[in-house]
């Protein structure tokens, strides 16, 4: 099945239409120092995943002869079961060594900061851009060195208003730029660059705040190497006190950001700068600007994964794509099933045109050094994508047949995907909430099952289908 993807607190304020305050959560970047409490929990938590595993492996190879020729049908199934887990495994240790020997970019010195530009796009976001925008604007970079551009997309509420109020706070200090109608977030990032002076481009989106250090974390990599295209900044969830599904989510972008992309760093192919945060050297983005807002799919404009494809193009141009981890920014989510199911299949959906836009150069020499990692990488999306229809159809298939059975199999192997993220959560910040990792497991395995195999017989359409008002903006 596909599965996605504290530390001290510190209040702020925010502008808000009920002017309450929120609280950002901070990031100490660096992994807790061991304690004897700490210790005896990830041993625990060793020996659940080891018995896990080793029930699994039991269920999955340990039939015994007679059983499977009684069952001829229980044949083909557990070996392709086998199969996928033995790769899942391998990719797993791989992905572990690599991870134990990441750290982020150290800063660079003050006087070396480039000029950045910053670019807020927003459509329907209301008081919440004013928010971003002043987090942004309150980041230790030097002021003479950092342009900020906030472009609304022809939105339908007050985003314009409080753009048009951070302006007035702001002053020279931000550029707003209205679009005449509603044209797509890529469009919108396209109106940001052309207007862009900095060296490099950052992406924060509407939804989102950054902490103080943030923007001198991402330029980082970029000024300390030239090969460096582009940088993935470090996503936790804004409003995690908000319900379960902000509350699982936040164990979950853990497990996708420090281990999944902080993996892929290490072999310099980060496959997604997220939208939330990302950096690029501008001469390369200037370079593929007009092919990335002219890009098609199935004869149709591609209007969603922007993040996903320009990162594709700049690792197209030879250029290696990391992942800062202390740069953070904390994003909203969705709260509800429905708008989750939305922006996950949005993702699905993106996931498809870009694995298959990465496949067309990843298995040429695309860049000087090594490829492997790239090319390891890009044949793990392809996993992700077939494994959920695959692991779909076995388990209709095997349920009815031997309902206690595979039901056991399904649970432990629940608990073993999921004793990653709440192993790695855990061990981060020595907080219980890592156990929202293991409800998560039911929760995407019954409710969000059908996204990937949806998203694949779906990919050639496209849509936001989320920012949508809840109210029509006429009444």
């Amino acid at each position: 099945m596909g599965f996605l993807l504290s530390p001290s607190l510190k209040e702020i304020n925010y502008t808000n239409t009920d002017k309450k305050k929120k609280k950002l959560p901070h990031d100490n970047h660096s992994l807790p120092n061991s304690s004897n409490r700490g210790n005896k929990i990830l041993k625990l938590i060793a020996v659940v995943c080891i018995a896990c595993i080793g029930i699994t492996i039991e269920m999955v190879w340990g039939r015994h002869p007679f059983q499977l020729v009684s069952r001829p049908w229980m044949g083909p199934a557990f070996s392709i079961w086998g199969i996928l887990l033995f790769l899942a495994v391998a990719e797993l240790i791989w992905r572990v060594v690599l991870t134990a020997r990441y750290r982020p970019t150290p800063d660079c010195n003050y006087f070396a900061l480039p000029r950045c530009t910053v670019v807020v796009p927003a459509f329907n976001e209301g008081a919440q851009v004013y928010n971003t925008l002043k987090s942004l604007a309150t980041s230790k970079y030097p002021k003479k060195k950092l342009q900020l551009i906030a472009v609304d997309d022809g939105s339908q509420d007050d985003t314009w208003q409080w753009i048009k109020k951070a302006k007035q706070d702001l002053g020279s200090g931000l550029t707003a730029i209205r679009l005449d109608h509603n044209q797509g977030k890529r469009h919108a990032l396209y109106a940001g660059f052309k207007k862009s002076t900095g060296d490099i481009l950052i992406t924060v989106d509407s939804d989102s705040v950054v902490d103080p250090m943030t923007l001198r974390h991402m330029v980082a990599p970029l000024v300390k190497d030239k090969i460096v295209g582009g940088v993935a900044g470090n996503v936790r969830v804004l409003n995690k006190d908000k319900g379960f599904i902000p509350r699982m989510l936040d164990v979950v972008f853990v497990y996708s950001f420090d281990f999944i992309r902080a993996s892929q760093s290490m072999v310099n192919t980060v496959m997604c700068t997220p939208g939330a945060l990302a950096a690029y050297r501008r001469d390369i983005v200037m370079k593929v600007l007009d092919e990335w807002l002219n890009q098609k799919y199935c004869g149709n404009p591609s209007n969603i994964g922007e993040d996903q494809a320009i990162t594709n193009l700049i690792l197209r141009e030879g250029y290696h794509v990391l992942f800062q981890q202390n740069a953070m920014v904390y994003t909203d989510i969705p709260e509800k099933y429905t708008p989750l199911c939305k922006m996950y299949l949005r993702w699905g959906r993106s996931n498809v045109r870009e694995t298959l836009a990465m496949s067309r150069f990843a298995f040429r020499r695309f860049r000087k050094g090594s490829m492997l990692g790239a090319r390891i990488n890009l044949l793990s999306e392809w996993l992700s994508l077939v494994k959920a229809p695959i692991l779909l159809i076995l388990t209709w298939w095997v349920l009815p047949l031997d309902t206690i059975y595979t039901g056991l199999s399904l649970i432990v192997g629940a608990l073993i995907v999921q004793s990653l993220p709440a192993g790695l959560y855990i061990w981060k910040y020595r907080d219980f909430n890592a156990l929202w990792s293991y409800l998560y497991g039911f929760y995407a395995f019954l409710g969000l099952f059908w996204i990937q195999p949806y998203a694949l017989l779906t990919s050639h359409k496209s849509g936001w289908l989320t920012r949508q008002l809840a109210v029509d903006p006429t009444q």
